[in-house]
């Protein structure tokens, strides 16, 4: 665990149990939920996957054809360099440089750090991540629960009475039921 992480977890647990023993005389409730398990249990999230895997696979199947283009031109060249002019390599030099740069330029746009990738993953999530927090507010004010934390997130929780699971009534929320 890096120093960072190590920092604000031990932060994290501090605080939490600082908030926690100043007011458990007022019974405070603490609920938790497996983001993961909803996430699983929603078609909606489901769907949203499976259209991101969609472009993921057509953007592969664009990739596989640039670099195909890429190597057969390279694999030309090797082949015929010595008996071509020298503007001929000078021109077939220039395209091997321009599919380079198509190749390159289509990774970053399509799966580069802020790529459409990234920003079809937002797009596609952030319904299901709405209804999930809609349904959250929803639980934890019926039960009428202080706290509600995600056990897949950073803060750990190191233990967890399983008496305090909200998974299955957020899914019920989501659901319907």
């Amino acid at each position: 665990m890096t120093g960072i992480k190590k920092s604000v977890l031990i932060f994290s647990i501090l605080f939490f149990s600082l908030i926690l023993t100043s007011v458990i005389p007022a019974q405070t409730k603490v609920g938790y939920i497996d983001s993961k398990r909803i996430l699983d249990a929603m078609q909606d999230s489901r769907d949203a996957k499976l259209r991101l895997d969609n472009l993921v696979t057509q953007w592969q199947g664009e990739l596989k054809v640039l670099q195909d283009s890429l190597a057969f031109v390279k694999d030309d060249y090797e082949k015929k360099k010595l008996i071509l002019t020298d503007q001929l390599k000078e021109q077939t030099e220039a395209q091997i440089t321009a599919l380079e740069s198509s190749v390159t330029n289509f990774k970053v746009e399509k799966f580069g750090e802020n790529g459409e990738y990234f920003l079809k993953q937002t797009e596609f999530m952030k319904p299901v991540q709405d209804r999930i927090f809609k349904a959250i507010e929803v639980v934890a004010k019926d039960g009428s629960y202080d706290y509600v934390f995600d056990r897949n997130a950073d803060i750990l929780l190191l233990y967890v009475n399983e008496n305090y699971d909200l998974t299955l009534k957020v899914i019920n929320e989501i659901e319907g039921k």
